[in-house]
């Protein structure tokens, strides 16, 4: 018999047995759609997180701060042996401390951040309003937070002017600061934050610069001189962090996020196996004479298993189609209501959904090879029929 021949029996379940075909490809549809739509949302979630944390820039980059345990501070001449350092193309201080800053009659207590535009980048601070610091005037950003906090909407903070003190470590006094100020600044940025952060160029505040920083951003020449470059500063006896560290650890909760959520969408499609195990159960014994008779005629038993395992792969392949368009669907139309509410009120619309390509593919082969190992004992027992008793069978 030749492989057309079984293919046009095989298909023939689609005409004679229409609604009870569809239906069990729908059950296969839905277990596939509900794996594609969970897997899609811990991915999407993944990019989101991902796309929101990291730069370019930002993963060939590495945090330093003082590790108290070790005394080593972060001051010109640690700086200059950091940047002597092959593989170091840039290092950016930045002085963190107390400030209060002034706003019309409002007075607030925040934190303060001096360097440079090129530190705020690194801290891949998100601007909703006007822009970073500027070169050409005494500027300053902000956060939402303080602009809230003067009941000012970030766009009406543009321009105007802030005064801001800071609160100077004493050298040699622990525990003890001075004020310095106020200078008068220019607010040219709002960035998104609910905390009271306020940013300026160190180089704007005369007397900031002491010479002793609290952070500092080295940036390597690629992302993949990090690690080296860490393990040369932790000699020195700082302590360094990456964005990387952070991704890395995103990605392993994220895999276990995954993985369960394809857990609880591998139930569904059990179930959708075992409806189609049984349709496929109901055709052979619906068969059985027919059976009797192709075997009577001369069909092989390879002929007769392989229409049950093409006529269940079918199944399997077109449920998979099927469910790959419903939990594309699916994750569309969550997308849309999720961001719909979301801008409601008053966040930003994000992508919560996403399907790689491979997936896809991986997935409408899995399901296809579901149908073919459900069709498998059912073409085995066909086989296996006597065709007298075939004959007899009513």
């Amino acid at each position: 018999m030749h492989f057309t021949d079984i293919l046009k029996l095989a298909l023939r379940m689609f005409r004679a047995r229409t609604m009870r075909t569809l239906l069990t490809i729908l059950g296969m549809s839905i277990g596939i759609a509900a794996i594609l739509f969970l897997v899609s949302l811990g991915y999407g979630l993944q990019q989101t997180l991902l796309q929101r944390i990291t730069t370019s820039d930002a993963l060939a980059t590495l945090d330093i701060t003082e590790d108290r345990g070790k005394g080593a501070l972060i001051d010109s001449a640690s700086m200059e042996t950091i940047r002597n350092i092959p593989g170091v193309t840039a290092t950016i201080p930045a002085v963190r401390v107390r400030g209060q800053g002034k706003f019309e009659a409002i007075t607030l207590d925040l934190d303060t951040l001096g360097s440079s535009a090129t530190f705020l980048k690194l801290e891949n601070m998100k601007v909703i309003a006007g822009t970073l610091l500027s070169t050409e005037t005494k500027s300053i950003v902000i956060t939402s937070g303080i602009a809230k906090t003067f009941g000012r909407t970030p766009e009406a903070m543009i321009g105007q002017e802030f005064a801001l003190t800071l609160f100077l470590p004493i050298e040699g006094k622990e525990g003890q600061t001075e004020a310095k100020g106020p200078e008068i600044f220019r607010v040219v940025g709002v960035t998104e934050s609910d905390e009271n952060v306020a940013s300026f160029a160190l180089d704007d505040f005369p007397g900031a610069n002491t010479g002793r920083f609290q952070a500092l951003k080295v940036k390597a020449e690629t992302a993949e001189r990090t690690t080296p470059l860490r393990d040369e500063i932790l000699k020195l006896g700082f302590a360094v962090s990456s964005i990387s560290d952070t991704i890395s650890q995103a990605n392993k909760v994220f895999r276990a996020v995954q993985i369960i959520l394809m857990i609880f969408g591998l139930v569904a499609l059990v179930v959708s196996a075992i409806g189609m195990f049984n349709t496929m159960t109901i055709a052979l014994l619906e068969r059985t004479e027919e059976i009797g008779i192709m075997k009577s005629i001369g069909a092989s038993r390879m002929s007769i298993s392989l229409m049950f395992i093409v006529e269940a792969t079918m199944m399997g392949f077109l449920g998979s189609l099927v469910g790959v368009v419903l939990g594309w669907l699916g994750g569309e139309i969550s997308n849309y209501l999720l961001n719909l509410i979301a801008t409601r009120f008053g966040g930003t619309s994000v992508d919560l959904f996403s399907i790689p390509a491979w997936f896809i593919a991986l997935i409408i082969a899995f399901g296809s090879t579901v149908g073919l190992f459900t069709g498998l004992f059912p073409a085995r027992q066909a086989s296996r029929i006597d065709p007298l008793d075939a004959l007899r069978y009513k």
